[in-house]
Parts: C-alpha cells; structure tokens; sequence
C-alpha cells in the first residue's frame, strides 16, 4: 500500500475484548463502537444533561474505549499497513499477557479517565516495548505536530520523549489510562467523579488483564479512529489451551 493511499496515523491500543462489562459500558458511555465505527445510544447519566455529557465525551469518543500503548503515529515511507500487521502478529506471539491491579476512576488534570488501582512494572515495560519495537514504522513527526505539543509546556523527560519516539507522554513519562472525558470544568469534573465511578463500578470490580493488542487506524485527519485487527498476546492464548 503506498503512503497516499494509507491511513493517515496508526496506534497500538489496548481496548477491552467485546464481551466484557467494561467494553459495553464503556461504549455505551461514549455513545460509540471503535471495533466497527458505529454509533449507539449516546451517553447517560442520572442528574446531567444528554448534550452537556455528548460535548464531555467528545474527544475520547473519537478515539474509542482505550488505553495508548504506542501513540498515533504516520507510516514511515517504504512501509506498509501489511509489514505492520505482520510485525505486531509476531510481536504478539512473543508477548505474554500482563494482568495488573482493578482499575478505577481518577481525575488527571481536567479529565476523567480510568487507571490502575496500583502502578505495575511490567505493564509500563509493556508500552516501552511497544514505543520502541514499533517505532520504526513512525514517520518523524512535522515541525507543526512538534510546535503542537509544545504549547501544552514540557518537563526536560517529555521534550526528550517528543524529540526521540515523537511523543511526550511515553517510557518514564507513561501513565497506563482509559480516557472517559475529554477536557471539563473542574465544577463539572466534581460532579462527574462519583457519578461515574458508581456507573463503571460492575466493570471495576475484577483485575485489569491485557490479553491482546488492537491496531487502530484514522483514515484522514480528524477523523474517528477504528480498529483494524486485534492480536491475541502468547500469555493469553496458552491459558486457553491454544
């Protein structure tokens, strides 16, 4: 596939399988499916207002339920969407599946996202991986992506993160998290937090587990991302006998 025909950026997500609570209340919450691009029932919650909560969710609800293991990424002249399918499938061979503390709800900033009961090693030793082992599918990132992120005000680590993988927030700058909102005024993160920890609290009640890898395409600029595969991690297969 030639650079102009590919998608415009790719990304190694972690999205939670189909089938578990966090996947379809998550969805349901964003009011769509990253897995096949389809909208559902936009987001509910008792006490708040349905188009307050749809301009909250609007930023996460582009990207779908996820957490970023390699950040979005342009492909690299001379590489192909097929040469990076088949270097996660063999990645994913080698990989175990990493399990970690329940997750739960926190207030990052001016958003709401999910994240680790505790912080684990080898989880951040599996995003690392993933930042350095795919990196050389990455394009550089452009004077304007780099002006971009910036504006946002870096520490001496995250310049040096955007300078080397094209990104701030990777390796010792990492934070494992699912986004539920996008940026919101701190009154009405307030009262979002415990709304929303109630409303996740089914989905919150068992370990974290990473059992697979989802590879994630923006067709154009801007638009919603989608997923393209998942990759089942070598841990994961071996616990049910493959």
């Amino acid at each position: 596939m030639s650079e102009a025909r590919a998608p415009y950026r790719f990304a190694v997500y972690w999205a939670p399988p189909r089938h578990t609570a966090l996947a379809q209340i998550g969805e349901a919450w964003l009011g769509r499916s990253a897995e096949d691009d389809r909208c559902v029932r936009g987001p509910s919650l008792a006490g708040f207002d349905a188009a307050e909560l749809a301009r909250a969710t609007a930023e996460p609800r582009r990207y779908g339920l996820h957490a970023t293991l390699k950040p979005p990424f342009r492909l690299a002249d001379g590489r192909s969407t097929a040469e990076l399918e088949a270097a996660l499938a063999e990645f994913a061979r080698e990989q175990p599946g990493v399990a970690a503390a329940p997750l739960r709800l926190k207030r990052i900033g001016r958003f709401l996202a999910l994240v680790p009961g505790a912080r684990s090693a080898v989880l951040d030793a599996l995003a690392a991986t993933c930042v350095e082992r795919f990196d050389r599918f990455r394009a550089p990132a452009d004077t304007a992506e780099l002006s971009r992120r910036r504006a946002a005000g870096l520490t001496a680590s995250q310049e040096t993160n955007l300078v080397r993988w094209g990104y701030p927030y990777v390796m010792e700058d990492f934070r494992f998290h699912v986004s539920l909102t996008g940026t919101v005024e701190p009154a009405l993160a307030e009262r979002l937090e415990p709304a929303l920890a109630e409303h996740f609290a089914e989905a919150l009640s068992v370990p974290l587990e990473i059992g697979e890898l989802a590879l994630s395409i923006e067709p154009a600029p801007g638009a919603p991302f989608r997923a393209l595969r998942r990759f089942e991690l070598a841990g994961a297969a071996k616990r049910r006998g493959i």
